[in-house]
């Protein structure tokens, strides 16, 4: 029958890797290449997953326990998870963002990974922190978290839309110490050459390690933005590294697995003219199949 034609037909397509885990023969040659098939076919399986609901409390706010149980009075039940100290994850998945406790600005959803990118900079209150590619700046909020709104926090970006959202977010947490500047010209940077203590490039990626949130990313990836990316991460790493002042500290991070836009990066950015000034204090692989989170790569360079 064609019923069980087709089911023939599945079963066997399923049998084959990039048709059973939906990934584009590219994409799937570079993760083979890189990781080889035992742990790729693994990796591959936890991004295809439903990616848990995870909340960051705000801890200008509130602190941990206390959110858990104003959530729980909202009829949100949630557990701590062991070794993020400030995140909750939804026990059922429900909508987060109508609830008192989120308006209040106790907390913003982020991932549990995502949540390990800020407390690697080591930022502490007083110094002058650069959020050099912030985005609508979640890593940002909790840099200012960690910081107790003290000291300074720039947050650059090239989109003012994004930076026009962060300023909103940032009303909302009660975070005071966050000025965001646009990077509308090479002069932004150059006024903030060996300026900052601490400094962050949450580089722009594949974004093949948040593939649970945003599955068609792959179907619109070409190899030549990969390419692309790489020039640019390149770039920013050689141009923003220099706000570093000396002893002060660089992390880089992207939300991909692909060794090409992670620690091949570094390798080659302490290769080059500009980061021999650097050394690579601490690099952490976050693999989706091992922790359960998102993938992600943090780096930790030291300045001389």
């Amino acid at each position: 029958t064609p019923t069980r034609r087709i089911k023939g037909r599945f079963d066997e397509l399923s049998k084959v890797r990039k048709y059973r885990e939906s990934i584009p023969d590219w994409i799937d040659d570079l993760g083979l290449k890189a990781f080889g098939e035992k742990f790729w076919e693994k990796e591959l399986n936890a991004l295809n997953q439903l990616a848990p609901v995870v909340l960051r409390t705000n801890t200008l706010k509130t602190s941990m326990p206390y959110l858990r149980q104003r959530l729980e009075e909202e009829g949100i039940a949630t557990d701590p998870i062991s070794g993020y100290p400030h995140a909750l994850v939804l026990r059922e998945r429900t909508n987060v963002f109508t609830t008192q406790a989120f308006k209040d600005g106790w907390f913003e959803v982020q991932d549990a990974s995502s949540q390990l990118v800020a407390p690697m900079l080591d930022v502490a209150p007083g110094l002058r922190v650069v959020d050099a590619c912030a985005g609508a700046g979640g890593k940002s909020l909790h840099l200012a978290a960690l910081m107790e709104n003290k000291g300074q926090l720039i947050a650059l970006d090239i989109y003012p839309k994004k930076l026009h959202e962060l300023k909103r977010r940032a009303r909302r947490n009660g975070a005071h110490n966050l000025e965001t500047r646009l990077i509308d010209s090479s002069k932004v940077i150059k006024k903030l050459h060996q300026k900052a203590d601490r400094v962050l490039i949450d580089a722009p990626c594949t974004g093949l390690g948040v593939l649970r949130r945003n599955p068609d990313t792959k179907w619109k990836l070409q190899p030549e933005d990969l390419e692309k990316l790489i020039i640019i991460q390149r770039d920013l790493l050689k141009d923003y590294s220099k706000m570093v002042k000396p002893k002060g500290k660089l992390v880089y991070a992207t939300c991909s697995v692909l060794p090409q836009e992670n620690d091949q990066q570094i390798k080659n950015f302490l290769d080059s003219e500009e980061g021999k000034l650097f050394s690579l204090a601490e690099e952490r692989h976050i693999y989706a199949h091992k922790t359960g989170y998102d993938g992600f790569y943090i780096a930790l360079l030291q300045r001389d």
